[in-house]
């Protein structure tokens, strides 16, 4: 069996492609399995890593504005799918697999034009614009959220299958994670991070908010501020005087992300999809701040359907100071009934067997 994915920009279009590529390979072991994406994009670092092979197109995105740089992306949207169509006829593969972002467009295009099934995935609860437009003349549409369906056309509707976000899990327990990072029964373990680079919204806050519970006992709080803002919030944090309290770790990234988010109690972070996924997977009370810079705004979207099923706060940038940040984590600190409230209803969100229903609509597909 041959498989190409594609999908690429962001690790939230990468990290699924890689897990789908993953438990196709875990069935099938002799199964051929390659990517087709762009060289700016993560995907060229991050595909090889994972063992993969690659073949780049060249394609971009549309600028929202007017902007010269929209002709140069209109060329490529065609020039980018005859490169498809070649690198196709070269593989023959049985399935053409895209996980959004305008990376997939190429190959899911030149795959129905070649009269190769074809599989889309949508992580976010609002759909991207590749991935509405791919959703007209591919044979099977997945989605993340039930929400998602109504965004589509139609004529699109028979093709939908919910089927979640495909994360790749550390199998470990709460308590086996909490001994691991030696934190006791009566430890409040919270979690924040802003993403692999950081985020200077995020990063502030906590920082204020650390500043308000280091005399309080019982509350561990790790933050990883970001490889590009570590030193500025290291300063920072020297300079609020958190040096010296063995409850407060500041870090550049998290290599161990499974096991400090398996043993957290409060995970404060961004509502990327694939993060939401984990946190329901592992049933996880949120606080959830939105990026403000993303394509359709979809963070605040995925945030909202959570919040609105009192399933995680929402807080967006805009709105968010130190206070505020510091009284809803006070809330959910101090209150376990709030918690599990919380824990319960984010876990309905959880959706641990999707990338297997993803693998299971595509070889239907495969004749």
């Amino acid at each position: 069996m041959r498989v190409v994915l594609s999908g690429g920009g962001t690790g939230g279009h990468i990290n699924p492609a890689i897990s789908i590529a993953d438990e196709i390979k875990r069935r099938f072991p002799d199964a051929e399995i390659s990517f087709i994406g762009t060289q700016k994009g993560m995907e060229s670092r991050l595909i090889p890593r994972a063992g993969y092979a690659i073949d780049y197109v060249k394609v971009q995105g549309f600028k929202r504005s007017l902007s010269p740089k929209n002709f140069v992306a209109a060329y490529r949207a065609v020039s980018s799918v005859l490169e498809a169509k070649r690198i196709l006829k070269r593989i023959k593969p049985d399935i053409v697999i895209g996980t959004g972002g305008y990376a997939s467009w190429p190959a899911v295009n030149a795959a129905h034009k070649l009269g190769i099934p074809t599989l889309i995935h949508e992580q976010n609860a609002f759909p991207g614009v590749t991935t509405r437009k791919l959703s007209k003349f591919v044979d099977t549409v997945c989605v993340s959220f039930i929400e998602s369906q109504k965004f589509f056309d139609e004529a699109v509707q028979h093709k939908i299958i919910l089927t979640g976000n495909p994360i790749t899990v550390q199998e470990i327990g709460y308590d086996e994670a909490r001994n691991k990072l030696g934190l006791t029964d009566n430890d409040v373990s919270v979690l924040s991070f802003g993403g692999s680079l950081g985020a200077l919204m995020v990063n502030k806050y906590v920082l204020e908010a650390m500043q308000s519970y280091t005399g309080p006992a019982g509350i561990k709080h790790t933050h990883a501020a970001g490889q590009g803002n570590y030193d500025e919030v290291k300063a920072d944090a020297e300079d609020k005087k958190l040096g010296g309290f063995s409850n407060l770790q500041i870090l550049d990234y998290i290599y161990d992300m499974p096991v400090r988010m398996e043993a957290a109690d409060v995970v404060i972070c961004r509502a990327g999809a694939i993060t939401l996924a984990e946190l329901a997977y592992r049933k996880k009370a949120a606080i959830l701040i939105p990026s403000p810079n993303v394509t359709d705004n979809h963070q605040y979207k995925n945030a909202k359907v959570l919040s609105d099923a009192g399933a995680a706060i929402l807080l967006e940038e805009k709105d968010l100071s130190g206070q505020t940040l510091i009284a809803k984590l006070r809330l959910l600190c101090e209150d376990r009934g709030e918690r599990q409230k919380m824990q319960q209803a984010i876990a309905r969100f959880a959706k641990p067997d999707a990338c297997s229903d993803i693998v299971d609509a595509a070889l239907k597909l495969i004749k």
